[in-house]
């Protein structure tokens, strides 16, 4: 099959899906980047197959971002304690992890990539998910229940953006969207699990750096809207409190740039130009607090209501 971008990942074959992965390598479109992929393992294959059906295939003339591949380790632990280990042009950031963690070794060495290069954005680790033109940015650290509530809101209609990075375009202050797939974490699992049960998930991976981890297909209708950009709408910090009533209270636009400054990857690399983002991004945003307890039909109101005003 020629390598057109008219074609999508759901479009080919297994046998082809894997030649390429092997082989030639998969080049994929992921919003305003291209990734190519090689990876000879079949978890890759099937959760790529699975996660980024919708995504489309970069032609041969769109320009690679990132080489990365995620192969397995060398020497006779392959045999005796299979590894995986991720490279970006060659070169592996990280320690092997176990075989089994593949595919997630794969999202993470992907965010790691972005991250950590495409400086023409000022970056946030936050969701983002978005209603009506508008971005709702849920900056928060691990263990907030950002992705909990990014995935309940994206199953109530919610336009996923992104789970992990907001990109923020320097000159506009708009957010480029960036639909892969959720990472759920823990007791998160189970919580979507029953919250959005249509929800395509891949296998749990145990024992991780983070815990049980699961990915979640990204909606089909977000990944056509890849080109689609938001303004900022909303900037919201979750917290998740056991028990905790659902609360959405205001908050002070000062205190909202200081979470999206700690939560920002390439802050100080902009300086003045990254300030005057990030200033630009608050005003145009309601900034809010949001603290939830495992209720996600009230929490998803809240949102709802909040949209329509």
């Amino acid at each position: 099959m020629p390598l057109t971008s008219s074609v999508t990942v759901g479009d080919l074959p297994t046998d082809e899906l894997q030649h390429r992965l092997e082989r030639i390598g998969l080049r994929v479109k992921l919003g305003p980047v291209v990734a190519e992929i090689r990876s000879r393992f079949s978890i890759v294959r099937d959760c790529i197959s699975l996660h980024y059906a919708a995504h489309e295939i970069g032609g041969d003339d769109d320009f690679t971002d990132f080489n990365v591949s995620v192969q397995p380790g060398p020497g006779l632990r392959r045999w005796i304690k299979p590894t995986a280990v991720f490279r970006l042009d060659d070169t592996p950031p990280f320690d092997p992890l176990a075989a089994d963690q593949a595919f997630a070794l794969l999202e993470w060495g992907l965010n790691w990539a972005i991250s950590a290069h495409c400086h023409q954005y000022l970056m946030i680790h936050a969701a983002v998910i978005g209603r009506g033109g508008r971005a709702l940015l849920l900056p928060a650290p691990p263990g907030s229940g950002k992705s909990t509530l990014c995935a309940a809101l994206v199953a109530r209609g919610w336009r996923l953006l992104s789970d992990e990075l907001a990109l923020i375009d320097m000159e506009t202050g708009m957010l480029l969207p960036l639909p892969r797939p959720i990472s759920l974490k823990n007791q998160s699992i189970r919580i979507i699990a029953g919250f959005w049960p249509e929800a395509q998930m891949s296998e749990v991976v145990h024992d991780t750096l983070k815990g049980d981890v699961v990915h979640v297909q990204p909606p089909e209708r977000d990944v056509a809207g890849k080109a689609t950009r938001a303004t900022p709408g909303w900037i919201v910090l979750p917290h998740y409190e056991a028990g905790a009533p659902t609360r959405l209270t205001s908050l002070g636009k000062g205190k909202a740039l200081m979470h999206l400054v700690d939560n920002a990857f390439n802050y100080s690399t902009h300086g003045a130009r990254g300030f005057q983002a990030l200033g630009n991004v608050i005003d145009a945003s309601v900034c809010l607090d949001f603290t939830y307890g495992g209720d996600l039909d009230d929490a998803t109101r809240r949102f709802d209501e909040l949209a329509r005003n």
